[in-house]
């Protein structure tokens, strides 16, 4: 998939209802037709963030005359959970209280509240519990894949939380080898899982947030977009992408089968194998992501 294609494609994803149709019109899978969805909401969001909140007042205003706070959120087109948040907010509920009745709208007493917090969950696929999980998982799973590829074979690496054992790191890769190695013909110090889609958008922040730094860190080293990446994009030196075709097996979410050859090297160290080390539960309060304001990004490919 070009960026063309994956512009068209994400232009038609308007609307929850669209997913399926979208996955089947273009014969993908389901799950990355969510993952672009979600990608378009949320940048959307994050672009729309302050001209919405700038009219929470009227918006609330509307609210209190009886209009639904889902009906509100489809004339602004706006996720449900995101506008009750600024919303309610704006009407004097406290923030850690909002995402509690989120959380658990049944224990809310007032019968108007608890009726338009349970509608606006059931509405959002992104900001809500549910959403927030099936992102969370998602990108647990992907770490999972990677952990026991390469514990499959007997590759020597460091996690996250090993190399923050030993220093103070400001950016710390999924795992990163004992020793470089030669992978796909490139030298490699890290590899890194995504458990998205990588279009150009997604592929700049990542950069900017993490790949570049862990270059400046590491060296050079690897990215893995589990739903695939546009094939019109170059990186810069030092970052190679990949998506699930890299890897050998037989892939439980895409079902390719590629021959790969092996790494030639292993580390000093063996990097004994174990689980992916995200299961521990949500807090009690966890909030999502929230949008931020738009700002200059770098341009790392000479757009």
């Amino acid at each position: 998939m070009n960026q063309e294609q994956y512009r068209k494609l994400a232009h038609e994803l308007n609307n929850p209802e669209d997913i399926e149709k979208v996955a089947r019109e273009y014969g993908i899978e389901r799950e990355l037709a969510l993952i672009i969805y979600t990608q378009r909401v949320t940048r959307d969001a994050t672009s729309r963030f302050y001209v919405v909140k700038n009219q929470i007042a009227r918006i609330a205003s509307q609210y209190d005359k009886g209009t639904s706070l889902v009906e509100l959120a489809q004339r602004h087109s706006f996720p449900p959970v995101l506008l009750g948040y600024l919303m309610f907010l704006y009407k004097g509920l406290p923030r850690k209280q909002f995402w509690q009745n989120v959380r658990c709208p049944d224990q809310i007493r007032d019968g108007r509240l608890r009726k338009e917090i349970k509608a606006a969950v059931d509405c959002d696929m992104i900001y809500s519990p549910r959403g927030e999980e099936v992102q969370r998982e998602r990108g647990h799973r992907g770490e999972r894949w990677l952990f026991e590829w390469l514990d499959r074979r007997n590759v020597k690496y460091m996690t996250e939380r090993d190399l923050k054992k030993l220093k103070d790191y400001s950016k710390t890769p999924d795992a990163l080898f004992m020793k470089p190695m030669m992978v796909a013909g490139k030298k490699a110090a890290w590899i890194e899982s995504k458990a998205n889609f990588g279009d150009v958008v997604e592929i700049k922040r990542n950069l900017k947030k993490q790949l570049l730094p862990y270059v400046k860190l590491f060296g050079p080293g690897i990215v893995v977009y589990w739903y695939g990446y546009v094939s019109d994009i170059q990186p810069p030196d030092g970052v190679t992408l990949v998506d699930a075709n890299f890897f050998r097996e037989t892939h439980p979410a895409h079902g390719h089968h590629v021959e790969r050859r092996e790494h030639p090297g292993a580390p000093e160290k063996a990097h004994e194998a174990r689980p992916a080390q995200h299961d521990s539960p949500a807090p009690e309060h966890a909030e999502p992501t929230l949008p931020e304001p738009q700002r200059p990004k770098e341009d790392y490919f000479g757009e």
